[in-house]
């Protein structure tokens, strides 16, 4: 087994095992995926799998201003223009489903509201720990969320509908399956912490409780879409978006890795936002990975600082079926050819990561252009 060896995913072909990971880049002022959108992912088509910047599945969800959302009609319509420059180029793509919960601010909310969240508990000031809004001067910046209210528990079934619409927009926008975005901070990750979360309802207390906002999602979501095109995305040990640490962190991961496996669905892709590749020592270490994996019994994807070596070592020894990386696709969109020709990597602008035009966007070149 090896990186460029193809790959069935829950009945998709992929044509190798390296996946373009979900990176928002803030492109779209009025949060319709466009023509430089599409242009964008085709470029990057001939990666095994693409999972698109988070989409947000409806206003509340919003934690970014140009973020494309999947809500509404034209939402949907702007994504189909996306799946077809990428299946036409051969590619296979998935839409990465997103809300913030509490990590927004409310000059992103409907009528200027507090964000939602598990409970009424908000996130810590830090440089990691912000939403990205029109300031008052009419610049794109930086700022603290706004302090969120808690769900009802009504609400949280209207939340998991949410969900199921997006995912069924998503099939009706010509996407091969959606990824559920449960890491780094956002709203899954604030139901499944205990000391984000401190509901006294069904969704509050033990591990199996707070995890039942997922697994309710998930089903939701498989009952419009099917199991096998559902993924999700978590960040076990993660504290990225004030996710303080817990004694039973491995314990909630162990958990949902069975019971996800039991659902089906065709992958677990894992965020190792704490793996250092001077140090080489991850958040994720290889015995908890081999034993999610396990427990799971499916496919399996890594993100997080990986490099072509990594990559390989990890799926040669059998501990991840897929490697996604993100940066390097922003200034590689010919990653895969580079990676197979032993071609020099490009090192892409930060400070065109989000926002602006097509500069640093869709105007990096492919290796052979440069010769």
């Amino acid at each position: 087994m090896n990186l460029f060896d193809p790959y069935n995913l829950g009945g998709a072909q992929l044509s190798n095992r390296i996946v373009m990971a979900p990176m928002t880049r803030a492109r779209n002022p009025d949060l319709i995926a466009n023509e430089q959108t599409a242009l964008y992912y085709a470029q990057r088509a001939t990666a095994g799998l693409i999972i698109t910047e988070g989409a947000t599945i409806s206003p509340e969800a919003q934690a970014a201003i140009m973020v494309p959302g999947i809500w509404s009609e034209e939402q949907v319509a702007g994504w189909s223009r996306v799946t077809r420059a990428v299946h036409d180029a051969g590619g296979r793509i998935f839409a990465q489903l997103w809300h913030a919960g509490r990590m927004s601010h409310s000059s992103l909310q409907p009528d200027g509201g507090a964000p939602v969240s598990a409970s009424a508990v908000s996130v810590a000031p830090g440089p990691m720990n912000t939403a990205f809004v029109l300031l008052e001067d009419g610049t794109p910046g930086m700022v603290a969320p706004t302090p969120p209210r808690p769900l009802t528990t009504e609400e949280v079934a209207r939340l998991v509908q949410d969900f199921a619409r997006a995912a069924s927009n998503a099939r009706t926008a010509g996407f091969d399956g959606v990824e559920l975005h449960g890491a780094t901070g956002y709203i899954f990750e604030q139901f499944l912490n205990p000391h984000v979360n401190v509901r006294t309802d069904a969704y509050g207390g033990s591990i199996e409780k707070r995890a039942l906002f997922t697994l309710d999602v998930v089903d939701a979501v498989a009952a419009r879409i099917g199991t096998d095109r559902i993924g999700i995305r978590l960040s076990p040990r993660s504290t990225t978006g004030d996710m303080p640490d817990y004694p039973e962190n491995d314990d909630t991961q162990r958990y949902l890795a069975r019971e996800l496996g039991k659902r089906g669905i065709a992958y677990l892709h894992f965020h190792d936002v704490g793996y250092n590749q001077d140090s080489g020592v991850p958040a994720l270490s290889d015995d908890l990975l081999r034993e999610l994996k396990a427990g799971f019994g499916g496919a399996v994807m890594l993100a997080g600082a990986l490099t072509k070596e990594r990559a390989t070592e990890l799926i040669e020894h059998g501990l991840i079926d897929l490697a996604a990386f993100g940066q390097p696709y922003i200034a590689n969109p010919d990653l895969v050819e580079r990676f197979r020709q032993g071609i020099p990597l490009a090192t892409p602008d930060r400070n065109t990561y989000y926002g602006g035009d097509e500069h640093g966007y869709t105007d990096y070149p492919r290796a052979l252009s440069l010769e």
